[in-house]
C-alpha cells in the first residue's frame, strides 16, 4: 500500500502515524515544508521517499512534488494528513492522481460551517441557529429571534481564530465595518453551557471503530481571546445523547478512514446542540490522552485501520485523563519541579508545546490520570494557580 502523508513532522505528537504505517507494511512517502535532515529519525526511518516544498501553499510545487513521488513508490493508494489546515490540499491531490477518498467537492460541509448546519439537521442533530454574514440587515434578524450576544467566526475557520463576539447593534455595526469583505463569515447565536465532544474514529465502511467524550472547562474562544486557561478531561462514560447525536453526525457526514472531533454545548438546562464538526483528531495531545484513558496505542489502531480494516484494540476508558495548560505570560505559584513532586504519581506526560495554536491551549501542558474526577481536580488547581 502506497501512502502520501503530509507534513509527517508536524505537530511533534503526530509523528507515530507515519512510523506506525510503515510497521504495518505500508511504503510511506511524504511532503513537507523541513528539510529532510531536520526530522525526527523515526520520521525520517519510517518514510520510504520524501520531498521538501519550502511553500507548502504553493499547489503547484506541491503538485509537481507528488508527481516526482509517484514515479519513484508507484501509484498512490492513499493521502493522508491529519490536520485541518490540510484538508483541502490532501482532496486535491487526490483528485489529481485519482486516489480513493474525499474529493474537492466532498469536503465542503466538513469546511463551511454554513454547510454544516443543513446536515446536523437532515441527521435530526439539534444545532445552533446561524446564517452567512453577508449584510448587518441580515444579521439583526438573527439577533431579533436569537437575541444578543452573538458569535462572528469564518466561515472556514478552524478553532477561535478571528472569532468575535458581539454584544449589541453598536457591536455589530462595528463587526460589519471592520469586516475584510474578502473572508466569508457566519454569525451564529450565542449558546450558553458546558463543551463537549464525541470524538473518534472510522473504518473504511465509516464504522465507529473508536469513540471518546471530552468536557472542557472553558471554550477555546475565552481561552484565545481572554488568554485564559485551559482545562479539559477525557469522560469514562459517553452520555447518551451525545453519543446518539454524535453518531448520526458521523454517518449523515460520510467519514471513513478518519478521526472526528463534534463539538456540542450542553445547556444549563441539560440539552445538546452541535456547534460544528472537524474530520481531524482533535487537537493538542487528544490522541495521546485516547491512549492513556484507555491503555491502547491510538496510532497503531489508526494504521491497522487504514492498512487492513480493523481495530484491534479493546478501548474501555478505565481512565479520566485531565489536560492541563500553562501559558508563559502568567507566574505560577509553584514550579515545575513542585508539580512534579507533589502530583508526579497521576502526571503521564508533560511536555512544551510546538503548536501555532499555543495562544489556545498553552505553551507548556500536563497530562494528568485517575479512575475519578476528584483525584484530578487538584492537580489542575495546583498547576494552574498563579503567584
Amino acid at each position: 500500500m502506497n501512502i502520501l502523508y503530509i507534513c509527517p513532522n508536524f505537530p511533534p505528537n503526530y509523528r507515530r502515524f507515519p512510523v506506525r504505517l510503515k510497521e504495518q507494511g505500508a511504503t510511506v512517502a511524504g511532503i513537507g515544508w523541513e528539510p529532510l535532515d531536520r526530522l525526527r529519525p523515526e520520521v525520517r526511518q519510517s518514510l520510504a521517499e520524501y520531498c521538501h516544498v519550502p511553500d507548502m501553499g504553493n499547489y503547484d510545487h506541491v503538485l509537481r512534488a507528488a508527481g516526482c513521488l509517484v514515479s519513484r513508490v508507484g501509484r498512490l493508494d492513499r493521502v493522508f494528513s491529519q490536520e485541518e489546515h490540510w484538508i483541502d490540499l490532501e482532496a486535491a491531490l487526490r483528485l489529481d492522481f485519482n486516489v480513493p477518498g474525499w474529493k474537492p467537492r466532498d469536503i465542503l460541509p466538513v469546511r463551511l460551517k454554513s454547510l454544516m448546519k443543513g446536515v446536523f439537521r437532515g441527521a435530526a442533530v439539534p444545532v445552533a441557529q446561524g446564517e452567512p454574514a453577508a449584510d448587518p440587515a441580515g444579521a439583526r434578524r438573527l439577533a431579533g429571534s436569537a437575541g444578543y450576544p452573538l458569535i462572528a467566526k469564518p466561515d472556514k475557520g478552524v478553532g477561535a481564530h478571528a472569532t468575535f463576539r458581539i454584544d449589541d447593534d453598536a457591536g455589530l455595526e462595528r463587526f460589519f465595518a471592520k469586516k475584510d469583505p474578502a473572508v466569508p463569515y457566519i454569525i451564529e447565536e450565542f449558546l450558553e453551557g458546558d463543551i463537549q465532544s464525541f470524538d473518534g474514529l472510522t473504518d473504511p465502511e465509516g464504522r465507529i471503530v473508536f469513540s471518546a467524550s471530552h468536557q472542557f472547562s472553558i471554550g477555546i474562544m475565552a481561552a484565545v481571546n481572554e488568554n485564559r486557561h485551559l482545562h479539559y478531561w477525557s469522560l469514562r462514560e459517553i452520555p447518551a445523547d451525545l453519543e446518539d447525536f454524535g453518531r448520526k453526525a458521523v454517518a449523515a457526514f460520510g467519514l471513513r478512514e478518519r478521526f472526528f472531533h463534534i463539538e456540542f454545548i450542553r445547556s444549563p438546562r441539560g440539552d445538546l446542540r452541535a456547534m460544528e464538526i472537524n474530520a481531524r483528531p482533535p487537537g493538542g495531545l487528544t490522541t495521546d490522552m485516547f491512549n492513556y484513558a484507555n491503555d491502547i496505542d491510538i496510532y497503531l489502531e489508526w494504521a491497522r485501520t487504514v492498512t487492513g480494516g480493523r481495530f484491534e484494540a479493546r478501548a474501555e476508558r478505565p481512565y479520566h485523563v485531565s489536560y492541563i495548560g500553562r501559558k508563559n505570560i502568567r507566574r505560577y505559584a509553584h514550579s515545575h519541579e513542585e508539580v512534579l513532586r507533589r502530583h508526579g504519581a497521576l502526571i503521564v506526560m508533560h511536555t512544551a508545546i510546538d503548536s501555532v495554536f499555543r495562544g489556545a491551549i498553552g505553551d507548556y501542558a500536563y497530562l494528568a490520570r485517575a479512575t475519578d474526577m476528584d483525584a484530578l481536580r487538584p492537580v489542575v488547581e495546583f498547576i494552574q494557580e498563579e503567584a
